[in-house]
């Protein structure tokens, strides 16, 4: 075994294997660049190297650098997590040849599944179920429209060289496939300097269902059951689970069987995963196979109760797989939510800066800890007061629940998300509650355009129903009366000038339109529970108890007998009296303000926000990389003014409206904050 590995990668990931590296007893080396020189990989590790420039292309993509620092500390093996130089052919057998183990598959694994179109034809060799289509590289749109035709539409056009959703169009009839096939050459040339492209049928209603596999050295390979991760935006996974609620005993074994064959066509020794898209009717195709860990493998381990690293890391020294076929689990049901450091309610543009807050909810199982399970675990590779730097992809934490069936996982999981505390920066947990309360992901109801079908306008606070907004005026009610009790405690109060607890109170919701929603309730004390109330809304009557401390953002307690948790902060909103209270996704601010002091306040006229037009405003934190225009220029509706990039995104700012450029305030090459001016209009 390993005396000591290196991680060339960052984050969660790099956090995860020094874990299960210090279980078995191995040192680990951290690596970092400029911008992640605080990072939480590098303080977990025993050792750590400096590898370059904040940007990736200048430190984790740099092989050189990563080898050198093997050789530097010693480091017998390599693991490289996912992304960065984890399924680089070129890097793996650099490594190799230095005489170092690469803890992944040998490099001509990586490399025979590395090509769409030549895995496509291996996997036809293996036996493996393949999409109809065109597997060769196509020379002109003109081909592509004929192929196109001979397939049947809809069709898929794919680059050879894509991933993340870069060169990928769908095409409905001949124009779609000639403008389609143009866009994907274009695009996968400038992406991946590889313009090949080819086309395939395209599953109506499909399902992204992946298969974990794991193969060692001597031969064997093994299949751990299957991952749903059908609920994608923009081609990039959000919720992944195992099993699936979908697929039956016969296709899972078809699809395992199929998996392993092609694994085995290749000679492949780690853990790795192919990828099957499966049609409504339980038809399945290869799609493409991932030669690494994945991002929710946690999901497997928490069914299977076994350590993927440990046993990638194992097979990396020449071990033996401890376990055949016959003894896989498939024990209850996983979930995993990516937290990612975004605004779902600005159409999910990155958020970065600094982690004022970061109190994610209590820890019950654990990676590397496959004793313990039926719980909640929390991977992450940041921590309270920590940056989310702009350089590198948008995860906070991956956010596993395992429960005794999928309704037990869920509801896990939503009582998980409403205890997960981020401030100082936007995070994507509104979104993730509001999919998992929707009727058809709760029924399994879902296919791989689920949230482009019913979030495809975007995601709006309406889109987060709750399942009794009543609770959230009576908990509001409850803070407010806590808050007031300990206010009517302090000594040295004037006589007759004292806090007053009143039973009768009135909970108004604030809109930023004006339209408040004015809700009567009472409060009282009851006789049993001490720290109790009983609010009354309506005919509805809330028992809640809490003793959770006041000034704790996380809130949690019992409503009726039930358990809850729930976020309350004062003075969070635009309004400094206001409580804001979010539960279940949802969120109201809200002021709790006496009978009389209701009246007066439905006196007050509306302050309408100031009209900000003129204005170009900055949508995101990122750095200005481009302004395309000057003062005095006229400019056209639609027209580009600005270009922002962060998290490895560019994102384009264009004229919403004809005018004249007035003031620049921000010059190329700045960092801008969330709405910071970057020019004025005359």
């Amino acid at each position: 075994m390993f005396k000591k590995i290196l991680i060339a990668n960052r984050g969660e990931i790099a956090c995860r294997v020094i874990k299960t590296a210090r279980k078995m007893g191995i040192q680990t080396v951290a690596v970092y660049s400029d911008a992640d020189k605080d990072a939480r990989h590098v303080e977990l590790a025993d050792e750590a190297v400096h590898i370059g420039a904040s940007p990736s292309r200048e430190s984790y993509l740099l092989a050189d650098r990563i080898i050198e620092a093997c050789k530097k500390t010693g480091a017998q093996a390599v693991h490289p997590g996912y992304g960065f130089l984890s399924e680089n052919e070129a890097f793996a057998r650099r490594v190799e040849e230095e005489g170092i183990v690469f803890i992944g598959p040998k490099h001509h694994s990586i490399a025979a599944m590395g090509d769409k179109i030549a895995s496509k034809k291996l996997a036809n060799e293996a036996k493996v179920n393949t999409i109809p289509g065109w597997n060769d590289a196509i020379d002109s749109a003109e081909r592509a429209v004929e192929i196109a035709r001979d397939i049947g539409y809809p069709v898929m056009i794919k680059a050879s060289a894509g991933g993340g959703g870069k060169g990928l169009r769908v095409a409905y009839d001949d124009k779609d496939a000639f403008e389609g096939f143009t866009s994907c050459r274009n695009e996968a040339r400038n992406s991946f300097g590889d313009d090949r492209v080819f086309i395939e049928k395209f599953v109506e209603e499909p399902r992204h269902i992946e298969i974990q596999v794991l193969g060692d050295a001597h031969g064997h390979v093994i299949y751990l059951n299957e991952r749903e991760c059908s609920i994608q935006r923009r081609h990039q996974k959000v919720i992944e689970e195992a099993p699936s609620p979908f697929i039956s005993e016969a296709t899972r074994k078809a699809m395992g069987e199929q998996a392993v064959a092609l694994a085995k066509a290749v000679n492949y020794q780690s853990a790795g995963t192919v990828e099957f898209v499966v049609g409504k009717d339980q038809s399945f195709y290869f799609l493409e196979m991932n030669t690494r860990l994945q991002v929710e493998h946690p999901v497997t381990e928490c069914i299977t109760g076994l350590d993927l690293v440990e046993l990638m890391i194992r097979v990396a020294a020449g071990e033996a797989l401890p376990l055949a076929q016959e003894d896989v689990k498939r024990d209850g049901w996983a979930i995993e939510c990516r937290i990612n450091a975004e605004d779902p309610f600005r159409n999910f543009l990155p958020s970065t800066g600094r982690l004022v807050r970061f109190q994610p909810p209590v820890e019950t199982m654990f990676a590397t800890d496959t004793e313990h399970l039926h719980g909640v675990r929390v991977d992450t590779g940041v921590y309270e007061g920590g940056e989310i730097p702009m350089f590198y992809d948008s995860m906070i934490a991956k956010l596993i629940v395992h429960g005794r069936d999928r309704d037990e996982a869920i509801a896990k999981m939503r009582e998980a998300l409403d205890g997960f505390v981020i401030r100082g920066i936007s995070s994507n947990i509104p979104f993730q509650a509001a999919l998992l309360a929707h009727v058809d992901f709760k029924r399994g109801d879902f296919n791989t355009g689920f949230i482009a079908e019913h979030y495809g306008k975007g995601f709006h606070a309406e889109d987060v129903p709750h399942d009794d907004p009543d609770f959230l005026v009576a908990l509001a009610a409850f803070m407010h009366r806590r808050f007031r009790t300990r206010a009517a405690g302090i000594s040295g109060q004037l006589a007759g000038h004292g806090v007053k607890l009143r039973e009768q109170a009135v909970v108004v919701v604030l809109d930023p339109q004006g339209r408040h929603a004015y809700t009567p309730v009472s409060v009282s004390n009851g006789t049993e529970d001490e720290g109790a109330l009983t609010i009354a809304v309506g005919p509805r009557q809330y028992r809640i108890h809490s003793t959770s401390p006041l000034g704790s953002v996380r809130v949690a307690g019992q409503v009726d007998g039930r358990p809850f948790t729930a976020q309350v902060e004062r003075g969070a909103g635009k309004n400094p009296v206001a409580l804001r209270i979010a539960h279940g996704g949802a969120q109201i601010d809200a002021i709790v303000l006496s009978p009389e002091g209701a009246k007066l306040m439905a006196l007050m006229p509306f302050k309408a926000p100031p009209d900000l037009s003129r204005f170009l405003m900055s949508p995101m934190p990122g750095l200005l990389v481009e302004v395309s225009v000057e003062p005095g220029q006229q400019v056209r509706a639609g027209e580009k003014l600005a270009v922002i990039e962060a998290m490895k995104m560019e994102n384009v700012l264009f004229a919403t409206q004809d005018g004249v450029v007035g003031r620049i305030e921000a010059a190329k090459g700045e960092s801008l904050t969330v709405d910071q001016v970057i020019m004025e209009f005359e």
